[in-house]
């Protein structure tokens, strides 16, 4: 079986839909039985094609990208890998002719292209719902979502399967089409790299991390609000961002300098998984006071290294959060209750481990080849429905 992935993002472009692919496309090059080819984005202005172990191959199409602000794809970004991926999609369906089914990451603009390749040879794509591509998701684009929204129902209409990675997010997908069959298979997580190491932790010091793109959609500006509510109570309080360039960096550095916090909240900057680890397992608390998630990768990796997890009810930490068992839920924009739950860990840090011991239990379901499994049972129907 030979399965064409689309996504415009991939390592080191973009964020939590490039990682997945890449976590996927780890696990298919242990499958002897599947080919996959996946087209992206150039990280520069060469076309590079690697391959992964044989039967994965990757095609790095250049759209302009200068290294600069990888995880942000503009909207002619999107348009100039449209319009070069399309064409060499057709190219490699021409040539290869023995694709069996697309796998398109965000219904636009892959659904679009899969949409059309399918129509013209007649083969099977699946969609993956990310966030951004469901209508409601992002309040910047609330504007271009009205003229967005009959493109992604007829995209969704037409597709073999829509997966979403979060009941959360197929919530909000059914409000554009609530006729839509829409099944839920979550992000995985690396189980084997993401762990705990609690003798890294500091007895004297309880210490906060918050990870992911410093967007203003992540709510970072209500956790650095809810430390300084209980700051000058707890001295022993550190708190780490850590991330890179976002639309909201510059703004949080500030509120901190406001705030008199600059020898309490340290900015990490960017990390990659490595750097990233060692803070998950050197911290005792993940705050994630997000606006929006789709399914968040930075709550699943903190729950495989064995933190509690405070977070909002959005990217898949309603259906992963068990309240008082491995974190808490905490109200969009309310700084009150975020410091309340934080100091229920600060009062009592040995819950800190015990909550953080059922995060690592309940990661350790989520690995990615069960993900990987579940998306190749989809493909293997797709092409057996297809065949009737």
């Amino acid at each position: 079986m030979k399965i064409l992935f689309l996504n415009y993002e991939y390592p080191p472009l973009g964020g939590g839909a490039g990682n997945a692919t890449k976590y996927l496309l780890q696990e298919y090059a242990k499958h002897e039985d599947l080919s996959v080819d996946l087209i992206t984005s150039a990280i520069d202005a060469e076309f590079v094609e690697s391959r992964v172990n044989g039967n994965v191959g990757i095609f790095r199409l250049p759209i302009g990208k200068n290294g600069k602000n990888p995880q942000k794809q503009s909207i002619r970004d999107l348009l100039v890998y449209s319009w070069r991926a399309y064409f060499f999609a057709r190219n490699q369906l021409k040539k290869e002719k023995s694709y069996d089914a697309i796998h398109s990451f965000f219904s636009v603009p892959c659904g679009v292209l899969a949409m059309f390749l399918s129509w013209e040879f007649r083969i099977p794509y699946i969609v993956s719902l990310r966030g951004a591509d469901v209508p409601g998701y992002a309040e910047r684009f609330t504007f271009l979502y009205v003229f967005l929204r009959p493109i992604v129902r007829l995209v969704w209409k037409y597709a073999r399967y829509v997966i979403s990675n979060s009941e959360g997010l197929k919530q909000l997908a059914l409000k554009t089409k609530p006729d839509q069959n829409i099944e839920v298979i979550y992000n995985g997580v690396d189980t084997d790299f993401f762990c705990p190491d609690e003798g890294k932790r500091n007895s004297k010091i309880l210490t906060i991390l918050c990870a992911s793109r410093l967007t203003k959609r992540k709510g970072f500006i209500y956790a650095i609000e809810a430390f300084s509510k209980i700051s000058q109570k707890y001295k022993h309080i550190r708190m780490i961002i850590a991330g890179g360039d976002g639309n909201a960096k510059e703004e949080l550095k500030k509120h901190v300098e406001q705030l008199g916090l600059t020898k309490k909240i340290t900015f990490f900057g960017e990390y990659d998984h490595s750097s990233l680890l060692k803070l998950q397992q050197s911290s005792d608390i993940f705050l994630f006071p997000s606006l929006n998630e789709g399914m968040s990768n930075s709550m699943l990796e903190a729950m495989a290294s064995g933190l509690p997890i405070i977070m909002t009810p959005t990217g898949g930490a309603q259906e992963l959060i068990q309240e008082g068992k491995n974190g808490f839920l905490v109200r969009f924009r309310d700084t009150e209750d975020i410091a309340e739950k934080l100091e229920f860990f600060i009062q009592d840090k040995k819950l800190c481990t015990k909550m953080g011991r059922e995060s690592r239990r309940m990661a350790q379901a989520l690995s990615w080849s069960s993900v990987a499994l579940e998306y190749k049972n989809r493909y293997a129907q797709s092409v057996s429905k297809n065949k009737e």
